[in-house]
């Protein structure tokens, strides 16, 4: 039977640790899993849960609502519709029938649609609403794009709690509950959950940095991962990390197949390292796409590295060069270097899947065959030349 653990005074935590999940949207590979999130507030008179969980879990929710909902639920508040926030909703609408659903307009049709909810059974509130529990209340604000255009967050007024929904999440499968104040154990892999999922709308997020910081928590609650006691920890981060000045690093990143491109990117990575530069260096056959997503939040200039296959670049360079473009991180320098057989146009498609970012194109390092004398000697002025880049 699943344990039920308070975070405060009649506030449970009743969502699920996954231990054993590896990718997530079939797409982001989750190497520590994650967990679902949900919180249970009592008040004087009502009574309100916070998100579910995803539907694989739902077994361990339900002995969960067992234990907490013995006098009935009331509301059920949806902060995000996808299956990992609102997948049992259909369930716990089930196991409550009189409970109602609370979220926004957006929230509303996006969860009819998505798991065709009834009509009669939401509640909606508009962005500053509030929420009665009696001797407790709810309040709404919404965070559009953190990180889907309904997404809002809930602060509970008088115990000060932040639930955060993605904003402040980190996908780690943990024992602990809390993050306890100056444990920097949760740098790592909340930077890599806001490379994965929230580097898209960091300058969004810029503006509902402000929201929270209005509201000024004593506990961020978000929908994965540990809670956070002391808010100042993961919120001081998000602030480096969205900071369009903190970008200082060189991300290499390359794939080779007979060993030409792989010789260009030691000796350009050792020849960056020599002039004292941060470098991240990533060969894409072996790389963890989360921990290149990850490198991406610090860096400045993206020198991407491939041979040419039927005339364009291999498939590992393109879907690095697609993840960027889809990322959109602070990069504003990106060069590409690599070799080729007989020609092709390798370079051009590599800058045609990086239009989207606002960015300068150095000028590419492309060998025949094995690099020679004078190849090296290109490479040696190309790391001059991302030298004075780093230092604008």
């Amino acid at each position: 039977m699943a344990c039920l653990r308070s975070i405060a005074p009649d506030i449970h935590y009743v969502g699920a640790v996954d231990w054993n999940r590896r990718l997530f949207d079939a797409l982001i590979p989750l190497p520590d899993g994650t967990s679902y999130n949900a919180y249970l507030v009592k008040g004087s008179e009502k009574t309100a849960l916070i998100d579910t969980v995803d539907p694989s879990m739902w077994h361990l929710m339900d002995q969960l609502l067992d234990k907490s909902c013995t006098a009935g639920l009331d509301y059920v508040v949806i902060q995000h519709c996808e299956q990992d926030h609102a997948g049992s909703l259909p369930l716990v609408l089930k196991k409550f029938p009189s409970a109602k659903v609370v979220c926004n307009k957006a929230c509303k049709d996006l969860l009819i649609a998505h798991l065709h909810i009834a009509e009669e059974r939401f509640e909606l509130i508009e962005d500053g609403g509030t929420l009665s529990l009696g001797n407790r209340t709810l309040l709404f604000k919404n965070t559009p794009w953190v990180h889907w255009p309904e997404t809002f967050v809930t602060f509970l007024r008088e115990d000060k709690i932040l639930f955060s929904c993605d904003f402040f999440g980190s996908h780690l499968a943990s024992s602990a509950l809390f993050f306890e104040a100056g444990d920097q154990s949760f740098y790592e892999p909340c930077k890599r959950y806001f490379a994965e999922i929230m580097l898209p709308f960091r300058k969004i997020i810029q503006k509902n940095m402000d929201i929270v910081r209005e509201l000024n928590p004593l506990m961020i609650a978000p929908s994965h991962g540990p809670i956070f006691k002391d808010p100042s920890m993961v919120m001081g981060a998000y602030a480096q990390w969205i900071d369009e000045d903190q970008a200082d690093e060189v991300m290499v990143a390359y794939v080779s197949m007979h060993d030409s491109t792989r010789l260009m990117a030691e000796e350009l990575v050792q020849k960056l390292m020599d002039r004292g530069l941060k470098v991240k260096v990533f060969d894409l056959v072996h790389a963890d796409l989360g921990k290149v997503a990850e490198a991406l939040v610090d860096a400045k200039v993206l020198l991407l590295g491939s041979p040419t296959v039927l005339a364009g670049a291999h498939p590992l360079a393109a879907q690095a060069a697609f993840l960027v473009n889809a990322l959109r991180p602070k990069i504003r320098y990106a060069g590409v270097f690599g070799s080729f057989g007989w020609g092709g146009k390798m370079v051009e498609q590599i800058a045609g899947m990086l239009s989207g970012l606002k960015l300068e194109l150095l000028s590419p390092v492309m060998v025949k065959g094995l690099p020679r004398r004078e190849d090296y000697q290109q490479l040696d002025a190309w790391a001059d030349q991302v030298v004075e880049k780093i230092k604008l």
